[in-house]
């Protein structure tokens, strides 16, 4: 704990209070309250970058309990504004720990809150919606704290992809981790895929290397001519932050990679991009799915996977043009999970295959990518 006591409190928009104890930097913080279920992964979701500009709540109550390291980042930051859990761990015990979780959270000057009743806050947002809030651990007054949150911007309409992805093209040739000799595996890579970084996660690209694809990634903005320029075998759709709908540029490079025959997978916001540019619209979830318990029914097959997710906006169903097959659908509230093009190597999914934290139910997916590209 950064100090019991310094006192720090959640002001959502609607007015509710939490009051608590600080952890992390001092200070205040605003952005989307939302919760995750996840029982573990909690460094691989706070580096996620799809969670920008939001204040993630912890289910689970006990957060912080193996520390943190370096192997275990997803990006090179702390990605999210806020952090909110029950119990942080007050003692650290695992041999791959190099700091605590609240010296972690103070030093990439991330606020957080604890002590809080986490299950009243999530039956409120599920009852009431994910919305604006601000954490406060600066004496902010609860007047000021509430005026914030109704002021912030929030996330509908925003393009925070650009503001996450590379700004310049890099190669990746890194595998996943092997936890016997405690070191991510180095593979020799040929076929060679372009992928889009709309905010992707690391263990996308340890996924793909582990296939044996050479993985070129690229910023968000890169043009159709540019990426077809690098005679790619694949195209990868990463997944990112924000409202999928102010993303159109990228749309529109999808839709002219779309009339290639070059295979194309999708995760996620890449999922949501391929859509709009197949001719489908997207929504914005009333409290999103995040977690690593979501099941999930593939279609073609009648089989379940239960699934890592994190995203709050989804795909609509309302208007499937003829060429659009509907592959997975969440069992939790039907919503579309999955898609493929009739008679084109392209496909996507709503959820992350490459979990991290979660089950690897759906790591198929990833064989199947590389499966077109041969």
């Amino acid at each position: 704990m950064a100090d019991p006591m310094i006192e720090a409190m959640l002001v959502l928009a609607d007015g509710r209070v939490f009051q608590g104890e600080a952890i992390g930097a001092i200070g205040h913080t605003v952005g989307e309250v939302c919760f995750n279920t996840a029982l573990t992964g909690y460094q691989e979701i706070l580096t996620d970058p799809s969670y920008t500009d939001q204040i993630i709540t912890f289910t689970y109550p006990h957060i912080g309990n193996v520390g943190t390291n370096q192997d275990d980042m997803e990006s090179d930051k702390v990605s999210v504004s806020g952090c909110i859990v029950r119990a942080p761990a007050r003692i650290t015990s695992n041999y791959r720990s190099e700091q605590d979780f609240n010296s972690w959270l103070s030093d990439n000057n991330i606020v957080g809150l604890a002590g809080i009743d986490t299950r009243a806050l999530v039956r409120h947002l599920r009852d009431h919606g994910a919305q604006n809030g601000v954490i406060t651990s600066d004496a902010m007054s609860e007047t000021d704290a509430l005026a914030l949150a109704n002021d912030w911007v929030g996330l509908d309409g925003r393009d925070l992809v650009g503001q996450v992805s590379c700004k310049e093209s890099t190669t990746w040739q890194q595998g996943t981790y092997d936890l016997d000799r405690v070191e991510y595996q180095h593979l020799s890579c040929d076929q060679h895929v372009v992928a889009f970084d709309f905010g992707c996660k690391r263990n996308i690209f340890r996924k793909l290397s582990d296939r044996g694809l050479k993985v070129t990634i690229v910023p968000a903005s890169t043009s159709a001519a540019d990426v077809m320029a690098m005679n790619p075998a694949g195209i990868f759709l990463s997944n990112g932050p924000g409202d999928p709908a102010a993303v159109g540029y990228a749309v529109e490079t999808i839709r002219e990679l779309i009339e290639t025959d070059i295979p194309i997978f999708g995760i996620c916001m890449g999922h949501q991009l391929l859509s709009q540019a197949l001719g489908l619209s997207t929504f914005k979830l009333k409290f999103g799915h995040r977690g690593g318990n979501h099941p999930v029914k593939d279609e073609t097959t009648g089989k379940i996977e239960i699934t890592s997710q994190n995203h709050g906006f989804a795909v609509s169903d309302e208007a499937i043009p003829d060429h659009v097959e509907i592959t997975h659908r969440s069992l939790f509230d039907g919503t579309v999970e999955g898609l493929k093009v009739k008679g084109k190597p392209i496909f996507s999914v709503q959820y992350h295959p490459e979990a991290s934290p979660g089950p690897q139910d759906a790591d198929y997916l990833f064989d199947r990518f590389a499966d077109l590209i041969a």
